[in-house]
């Protein structure tokens, strides 16, 4: 048996059991095989494949332009690499808003062509005909809440959302949507602690964060920005543990410095 074969797949119901034991889930975004290898071995238990590969993997300022054909492009790279950690893919601007059909004909192709575990998707009641038709079709989905950066022109800034009290309140209503329609989890993005604290205590399905405080039931990052390879995006809530940018620019450095300087290849480097 091979060791792959004896590593415990992580599931949608095996979430459910960390959270009910109090294990927290650790989620971070890949969009490409060679990084979902190593984020993998290292044994994350959530790869979301993000939309923000629009930003770190595209050069856009927002998520909105990236399409469902790129979206299927790097979540099937993702898989590829995959053995343990859950596989969640976006859906991404326009392919689930306003229209349930194109939703579930979205998300089916995300399924059939990604072989990713589940989808992911933006609002509450706005969006719950698509969540109901996408799940009626037997396909996990992960709710996001409280920033939603596919809305950006609507909300005008990237500020900490639901600090008034009807926001928070409506918040609330929408994660319990969401969890009575049958979502499996829920990302809460750039909220007060305190109210992720809140959600994470009346929900029975797992809470995770990104800028909600520690009281949730997970957390996640992008990669790019937690290993420091992009340097210019600084919120509160990032913590970076490595310094990327640097090193990969000392590493090119050296390299352009011995082509120039004839030390590479040396004889040993050469048949």
């Amino acid at each position: 048996m091979s060791v792959h074969n004896e590593i415990k797949k992580v599931t949608t119901h095996r979430l459910s059991e960390m959270k009910l034991r109090g294990e927290k889930i650790a989620m971070l975004t890949s969009y490409d095989f060679s990084m979902a290898k190593l984020v993998d071995e290292a044994g994350v238990d959530v790869i979301l494949v993000g939309d923000s590969a629009s930003n770190v993997m595209s050069g856009f300022e927002t998520t909105i332009p990236v399409t469902l054909d790129q979206m299927i492009y790097h979540g099937a790279s993702v898989v590829r690499a995959v053995h343990r950690a859950l596989v969640v893919v976006d859906l991404p601007f326009g392919t689930y808003q306003g229209n349930s059909r194109n939703a579930l004909d979205s998300s089916i192709r995300i399924m059939k062509e990604t072989a990713a575990d589940s989808v992911k998707l933006e609002g509450g009641v706005e969006v719950i005909d698509s969540v109901n038709r996408i799940l009626s079709a037997g396909i996990p989905v992960m709710g996001h809440l409280g920033l939603m950066p596919q809305s950006i022109h609507k909300f005008g800034t990237y500020t900490v959302r639901a600090k008034e009290e009807e926001e928070a309140e409506k918040l609330i209503n929408d994660a319990k949507l969401l969890e009575e329609a049958g979502c499996f989890a829920i990302v809460l993005e750039k909220i007060p602690a305190d109210l992720g604290k809140n959600v994470a205590q009346e929900l029975k399905i797992p809470v995770i964060g990104i800028g909600a405080g520690p009281y949730v039931d997970g957390q996640v990052l992008v990669i790019h920005d937690m290993l420091g390879i992009t340097q210019q995006f600084s919120p509160r809530f990032l913590r970076r543990y490595h310094n990327l940018a640097a090193e990969i620019k000392g590493a090119v450095g050296n390299y352009i410095e011995d082509v120039k300087a004839e030390n590479f290849p040396n004889e040993k480097e050469s048949y």
